[in-house]
């Protein structure tokens, strides 16, 4: 086995503590060393999803972040509203490390032939923990990249590209046979695009400006409605009833758009139905909220019918669903599509320190479409 440099790293770690202040630091950690099945992979790069902020930042209110600390190890405190308490009751006083995924080569191994197969490969990885210059973790938790694919390219490998293949295969098992995504200029969006031409799913994309439409459509996308326009839901409709569209998965969660769709698919329908009933038509809609860009309450206005559905829509429950052997497909799908289908692109790319910085942190917490952070643990600064 080989060793790496140093016998320490640095690792972000998240901490509530019950006064509500939360605590953002960097933490010496032990490299330690591998199982027999596990691996340790110094890691290069590891993107910041909103689904990271989750557990980074809670709910807290960063307009109060106040740094101290040095330069090499800062630290970073921000209040909790006492509102959301309740709703974090269960990490409070843990110092949680951070991080969903990430890529990088492995430099240590254990004594398995899965492990030792590893060992010097440029791999992503998935088990949290990632916002850290080196991860041991199993080698089953590894997907080994191709040739010539960089950790940056692969860092993104599970989170969005899985969510965009898991909404397909959700689709498919429910019985639909086109589908609805909003904030569709994301990474993630745009992922969705491109799987959905390839596999031939008729896809209608919701955006909010004309750039953002400009850009999906400028990578092939036919259905593009901007929620901006006032003709928004006379272009929803209009796209629903070219596409047969009945599954919607919306990513802003709060306000009045999953509402929305589902009132334009009632109109699609009633478009295309055989007659009037007023009970709405029979064909079941469904809208999963798969995220929470916008955290006010969800609305609706109750005018599509009594055949419809609102729920939530998590990546693990899907793959838990479908078993071992179907997600080893689509992560191998994944792997082979890194640079084309699933490529990720990233705005600003950070060291562990400045993503302790509070104008750093104000900037990756807005969660703007189009905007993507990458942290690189071995990075100067």
């Amino acid at each position: 086995m080989t060793s790496p440099s140093a016998q320490t790293g640095l690792q972000l770690r998240s901490l509530l503590r019950a006064s509500g202040e939360l605590e953002l630091s960097l933490a010496d950690v032990p490299v330690g060393e591998p199982g027999a099945d596990e691996v340790t992979v110094r890691v290069e790069a590891t993107p910041i999803n909103p689904s990271d902020l989750g557990l980074l930042l809670g709910a807290a209110d960063i307009a109060t972040a106040v740094a101290s600390g040095d330069a090499a190890h800062p630290v970073v405190t921000a209040r909790v509203p006492s509102a959301f308490m309740r709703a974090m009751a269960g990490r409070v006083d843990q110092s949680l490390p951070v991080g969903n995924e990430g890529a990088g080569v492995v430099v240590k191994a254990g004594a398995s032939a899965a492990a030792q197969a590893l060992l010097g490969r440029t791999v992503a990885i998935l088990g949290g923990a990632t916002y850290a210059q080196y991860r041991t973790l199993r080698a089953a938790d590894c997907l080994l990249l191709g040739e010539g694919v960089t950790p940056a390219q692969g860092a993104s490998c599970f989170v969005n590209p899985l969510t965009s293949l898991g909404m397909i295969g959700t689709m498919r098992a429910e019985g639909h046979k086109a589908l609805v995504h909003t904030a569709a200029a994301s990474n993630l969006g745009q992922m969705l695009v491109k799987a959905c031409l390839a596999d031939g799913v008729p896809l209608v994309n919701i955006v909010r400006s004309a750039e953002q439409e400009a850009l999906l459509r400028g990578i092939g996308a036919v259905h593009v409605c901007d929620s901006s326009k006032p003709t928004f839901m006379d272009d929803l409709t209009a796209a629903l009833v070219a596409t047969g569209a009945t599954l919607g998965f919306d990513a802003i969660g709060g306000g009045r758009l999953a509402g929305q769709i589902l009132t334009a698919m009632e109109a699609a329908l009633n478009k295309t139905g055989a007659g009037y009933s007023r009970y709405g038509s029979t064909t079941h809609k469904q809208v999963y909220i798969y995220g929470g860009l916008n955290t006010a309450p969800t609305e609706f206005n109750r005018g599509f019918g009594m055949a419809w559905g609102v729920g939530g829509w998590l990546l693990t429950p899907f793959l838990q669903k479908i078993g071992p052997v179907e997600t080893e497909k689509l992560r191998q799908r994944v792997a082979a599509e890194i640079t084309t289908t699933f490529a990720s692109h990233y705005t600003s790319v950070i060291s562990l320190t400045e993503a302790l910085d509070v104008a750093v942190i104000g900037a990756y917490n807005r969660k703007s479409t189009g905007e993507k952070f990458l942290i690189a643990p071995h990075k100067a600064g």
